[in-house]
């Protein structure tokens, strides 16, 4: 727990407690039956918004180590110290990952244990782009992003098919880690986990535009990132009746297409925010952003076990028996309005929780 964030862009915070905000509200719907579309993931190829949180999260935190960690690596003699700190925050985020898979195990009896997860990533991501961010330059960074890319790219492309479970990614991950994924049938012995080894490249180079265009943002290079969000946009389209858009796969022409979009609400949020002087919205969630991911990831869990998520739904449902897709996003409304009062509550006393 810190006294008072360090100081940092009101538009960088703003967009990481956006990202969180809508992670709360994709992830809790009062009943996963009766979602409206937008707020699913695609089922496998494609692209939905709710296809664009975890990338711009990813983003996001490349973008922030631009600002924390490569000022503060101008001089040898401090990067052991910062690499540090580096690996070992990111220790802390994958131990919070495996903790609350462990509960969920235990609270709903799973046949299995998952080893991989949304803050297992996020903890690889944050290690690897965040030594880059230390030991390198932006040009061996350009370098390892478009090596990540092509390499990747060569994998999928050499696979016999990119269909659910039989792509490289999910086959890769059941020969390492079976049965302890997201999703395995003994049956058949396939398995598939949307947080993998593999689609971690992907993941990996996401992070690394973010950091990338965080330099640029530095520097002032305001029109070199509108280009680089129009070349991303487009050379992700392009890419994709090679490599289709897919998020659990986070495929090349995906990092592309959801990285030119970053870029792009980089911008307007730093025009908008930095520039304009408009409110920080989501700053709130924003300097508190992983502490209110977990601790609403065991509420969540907590409500769902117990029996109480079920009754508030269909205590909103009853109210609305025509809309039920209506009553599930309330339910998920209402969970993000008590984080955000736990955020607020927070900010307000200067409480700031590090993992």
């Amino acid at each position: 727990m810190s006294a008072a964030p360090p100081g940092r862009m009101g538009s960088i915070d703003a967009l990481r407690g956006l990202t969180v905000a809508a992670m709360l509200l994709v992830n809790n719907p009062g009943d996963w039956s009766h979602v409206y579309a937008p707020l699913l993931h695609a089922q496998w190829h494609g692209f939905t918004p709710t296809d664009m949180i975890f990338p711009l999260f990813l983003f996001i935190a490349g973008v922030s180590m631009a600002f924390s960690l490569a000022p503060r690596a101008s001089g040898s003699a401090a990067r052991p110290a910062l690499v540090r700190g580096v690996l070992q925050r990111a220790l802390r985020i994958l131990i919070a990952g495996a903790l609350l898979h462990l509960l969920a195990w235990w609270l709903f009896e799973l046949p299995a244990y998952r080893l991989w997860g949304v803050l297992q990533r996020i903890a690889l991501c944050v290690a690897v782009v965040g030594v880059l961010a230390i030991g390198t330059r932006a040009r061996t960074q350009w370098m390892v992003l478009l090596g990540v890319l092509a390499g990747y790219a060569l994998v999928l492309l050499g696979a016999g098919s990119l269909a659910p479970w039989q792509n490289p990614a999910s086959r890769l991950d059941t020969v390492l880690f079976a049965p302890f994924l997201y999703r395995y049938d003994a049956l058949t012995g396939l398995g598939h986990d949307p947080e993998g080894l593999l689609s971690s490249a992907g993941a990996i180079a996401t992070t690394l535009l973010g950091l990338i265009a965080g330099g640029w943002l530095r520097a002032g290079r305001l029109c070199a990132l509108g280009g680089l969000a129009l070349a991303c946009l487009l050379l992700g389209l392009l890419c994709t009746p090679l490599l289709p858009l897919n998020k659990q796969l986070w495929t090349p022409s995906f990092v592309l297409w959801s990285g030119g979009l970053s870029v792009a609400a980089l911008l307007l949020a730093h025009q908008l925010v930095d520039r304009a002087g408009l409110p920080a919205l989501g700053r709130r969630f924003g300097v508190n952003a992983i502490a209110a991911y977990v601790g609403s990831s065991v509420m969540a869990l907590l409500l769902i076990a117990s029996g109480a998520w079920a009754w508030l739904y269909q205590g909103i449902s009853a109210l609305l028996p025509a809309a039920p897709a209506l009553a599930s996003l309330l339910c998920a409304l209402l969970f993000v309005t008590v984080w955000w009062f736990v955020v607020w509550a927070l900010d307000s006393r200067r409480i700031y929780l590090k993992i």
